[in-house]
Order: structure tokens, then sequence, then C-alpha cells
């Protein structure tokens, strides 16, 4: 990694940054929590960063052990990237890191979410106490791209695939199940929209969008002015 910008500290924080503080390198980390992705699907779910750019995150990203690529078999034999073990490691980072931030506002209301971004967003949210002892599997086909989730035990498992003989299959946009999940708009009256479609066990469904909550929002922290008028005064000293 000569030539990268360093922040030039010891502690274990900074270092961290040295390799995924750039622009767009934990957002690539996200898009391939969840399985391999060629460069065009890497592209699709970063619609806004440059070719160059990504090129240059995934070869500073490969040079810090964090990303690797490889040619699949024929007849693929197309190039994927994906995490290496140690780029696995930051899963727990980018969960926190989403959980913290999904209290903050939206800078843009129109901003889409794709396919993984939503997948890894229910990692983020689930509530292992609202899911009890729900047992039950799901195919999400989120804008095409079908993803198997399950819920058992108290926990929560997403991947990129197809599920086998699921107990129901939600479709939709990614933007619109988002809708349903977090922004109060109603199953029913999406389904009836043809915002999303739901074939199988539908309370099921019903109970499996309720298990992701988002974290209490904890307000806004006031800043102390910074008027000499309203300072905390200092200690007086004795003689």
């Amino acid at each position: 990694m000569t030539g990268k910008r360093t922040y030039g500290d010891r502690c274990g924080v900074a270092r961290a940054l040295d390799v995924v503080g750039e622009r767009w390198a934990l957002l690539v980390v996200r898009e391939l929590l969840l399985g391999p992705k060629r460069f065009t699907d890497l592209r699709a779910g970063l619609p806004h960063v440059s070719s160059d750019v990504l090129t240059q995150r995934l070869r500073e990203l490969g040079e810090a052990g964090v990303v690797a690529h490889r040619r699949l078999d024929p007849p693929g034999a197309t190039q994927v990237y994906e995490l290496t073990e140690r780029g696995q490691g930051l899963e727990p980072v980018v969960l926190a890191l989403g959980r913290w931030g999904s209290t903050a506002p939206v800078a843009d209301a129109q901003a889409a979410i794709g396919p993984d971004a939503l997948a890894v967003a229910l990692k983020t949210q689930f509530d292992p106490a609202r899911a009890g002892a729900l047992d039950a599997s799901f195919e999400l086909r989120l804008a095409g791209q079908p993803f198997r989730a399950r819920v058992a035990g108290g926990a929560f498992a997403i991947a990129r695939g197809r599920a086998e003989l699921p107990d129901a299959i939600v479709e939709a946009d990614p933007g619109a199940l988002a809708q349903v999940i977090w922004h109060g708009r109603d199953l029913g009256a999406a389904v009836r929209a043809g915002e999303v479609a739901v074939s199988g066990r539908e309370p099921r469904v019903r109970r499996f969008l309720t298990l992701f909550p988002l974290p209490p929002d904890p307000g806004t922290l006031k800043a102390w002015p910074a008027t000499p008028s309203t300072m905390p005064p200092s200690p007086t000293r004795s003689s």
C-alpha cells in the first residue's frame, strides 16, 4: 500500500481507518458481506461511485488483505470479488455502524436502497426478543435478486441465493419493502398497489417484517454555546 495516505497514528482505530477509511471502502465491504460479486454487480449496488474509484478501492482493499478476487469455473468464467477472512471480520463493525447510523436523518429523501444494503440492514436491526420461538424460512426477491432468510432459535441469517422450500416468498423493490418494515406502510396496501407480492404463509411474513425495529432515537445532543457568558464557571483557586 505504498503511497496510500495514513493517519500516522499507532492507535488501532487509526490503523483500521488507514485501511477502510477512504470514501466508498466500507460500502464495498457491505456489498460483499453476503457473498462474492462481479465488478458490474458492485457498480449496480453502488450507483454513485465511478468505475475508476471503485477499481482503486478494490485494489487498496486487496493490498490490505480485505478483498480477494478469483475467476469462476466455466461456464461462468468471470472474475468475482469476495471478502477474505480478515474482511469478514469487519461484519460486526459494519452492522454496529449501520445500527448507529439508522437514527441519523436521511440527507436525501429520494435516495434509493439497494438489495444488499436492505439485506444487511435486516441483519443490523434484527431483534431476537421479538423473534421468540419463531422458526421459519423466507425467500426475499429484492429487485429480482434472491436472498434466503431464516429465523430460528432467536437468530437471523440471510445470504444471497434461493431458499429451499421457504414458508413464503416476498417480491419487492428494496425501497418498497423498506417502507413496509420501517416507515409505516401497510403490507396489505403495498400488496394491493403491486409494490410487494407475497406467496405462501402471509401471517408468517407479517410477523417476520416486525422483527427489525429501528433503535430508539437518542435525540439531538445540544452543544454548549461557546460564548463567555454561557460557559461554565472556572473553578476558583483559593489563596
